[in-house]
């Protein structure tokens, strides 16, 4: 809270706080109190606040914004959502229409998760993982949770989220953005469960390194900082881009009208160069019937336009595109569906930097040596040291992360790859 600013910044808290979903564990005893205005014991149970739900709105924004512009984009969130109060009850004709969305709620907080309870029923009405909230600010009596959401590939998304509104704090149109889902609140306590979500944070990361035997004050920044100097980047990616045999320029022939038969899944936050993945080919299309194309194909390019960076959706409406075209030029890179990951963790003072749910990787810590060894977000967990996890249960799956020493080798694949490869889904062909 620096300058007595009425917000709080998390970007960086977040970059360690994502580990401690690999391994956390709410029956570890706090030894030293992290400050702030709540008992940490209290906050690993969960507290609650009294609040009103006043609505939500969406935003773009940049990855990393200073902490001025995450004010103003808290401040302007606040004003769209008064904004859209207003125009609610100015549009009620009659006391048959409906009022203006606003709950009186309970704002139920712990170093795990921030839930939204109806107040009178003890309804769930949102339920929000603490990692992904990245910024929270009070403002006078309101608080505003911004939850970072998918990434846009330039200002015009914005437009489709709001076209009576004016984002004024994105300035170029081929920037990458990240959707923000603004949530409102009104309470007496603003500043109280601002500070109170921030301790969160805090006591979260502290309980994760008492969780693995660690003594928060015996592992530096400096300390970690130097392992990952002496860490070795490893990546699946490294290898196959380095090799002019893997990368190659390859031909489909089709009718005009057909589809080109694949499913695409993105490669995964943490791979070299982000791209798409061929999932799946339909039987007897133009895609399988070249010859030409395998699962696990990365595609760089199709008719000299790059899909390397562009979101999913982008990538599938490019293909799409081709139904009309009978040739077709892809530049692929030839990789094995499965992708090999290897961290080397010298002791259990030192934090693997990713959280798993359920198999699934769903954060990474950036320059951690999990990021290091080749792990990637929405990649499922296939092998753990040449232990089969596929059907291990959660609990299982921390046990063996948090444990693990020196070089530990995984498997991993897109979790949708996996899920189109054991028949849990039905792949939809483009």
């Amino acid at each position: 809270n620096e300058s007595k600013m009425p917000s709080y910044l998390f970007e960086s808290m977040l970059m360690y706080i994502c580990s401690v979903y690999v391994c956390f564990s709410n029956k570890c005893i706090l030894l030293n109190a992290v400050p702030g205005p709540c008992d940490p014991e209290d906050l690993i149970d969960g507290i609650i606040f009294a609040a009103t739900y006043m609505g939500c709105t969406h935003l773009l924004s940049e990855r990393t914004p200073t902490k001025s512009a995450r004010m103003q984009q808290a401040q302007e969130a606040m004003s769209r959502v008064r904004a859209a109060q207003k125009q609610a009850k100015n549009r009620k004709k009659s006391p048959d229409d409906e009022a203006p969305s606003t709950a009186e709620v309970d704002l139920f907080m712990s170093t795990q998760r921030i839930k939204v309870l109806n107040a009178d029923t003890q309804e769930c009405l949102m339920d929000l993982p603490l990692r992904t909230i990245s910024y929270i600010a009070d403002i006078g009596n309101m608080v505003v949770l911004m939850a970072r959401g998918k990434m846009v590939r330039s200002r015009s998304a914005q437009e489709n989220l709001d076209s009576t509104a004016e984002q004024t704090t994105i300035t170029q149109d081929d920037r990458r953005l990240y959707r923000m889902i603004c949530h409102v609140f009104e309470s007496e306590d603003a500043q109280l469960i601002a500070q109170s979500i921030g301790q969160s944070f805090s006591v979260a990361y502290q309980e994760f390194l008492r969780a693995n035997g660690i003594d928060p004050e015996d592992l530096s920044q400096r300390e970690y900082s130097d392992l990952l100097n002496t860490q070795d980047m490893y990546n699946d990616d490294l290898i196959h881009f380095s090799k002019s045999e893997n990368c190659r320029d390859v031909y489909i022939e089709k009718q005009k009208g057909e589809i080109l038969g694949v499913v695409i899944v993105e490669s995964g936050w943490g791979s070299i160069l982000p791209t798409v993945i061929i999932a799946s080919m339909m039987h007897a299309g133009p895609a399988e019937k070249s010859g030409r194309l395998n699962i696990g194909d990365q595609i760089m390019t199709i008719n000299g336009t790059s899909l390397v960076g562009l979101p999913l959706s982008t990538c599938q409406s490019i293909i799409k595109g081709l139904k009309s075209q009978s040739r077709i030029k892809m530049n692929i890179v030839r990789c094995p569906p499965v992708t090999m990951v290897l961290i080397r963790r010298p002791d259990l003072r030192y934090q693997l930097g990713f959280s798993v749910q359920n198999g699934i990787i769903c954060s990474l810590m950036r320059g951690g040596i999990a990021e290091r060894g080749g792990v990637r977000v929405g990649h499922r967990i296939i092998e753990i040291n040449s232990q089969s996890v596929v059907a291990t249960p959660h609990e299982k799956i921390v046990q063996i992360l948090s444990n693990a020493m020196g070089e530990i080798h995984m498997k991993t694949m897109p979790a949708a790859m996996y899920r189109l490869l054991t028949a849990q889904e039905q792949p939809v062909y483009i």
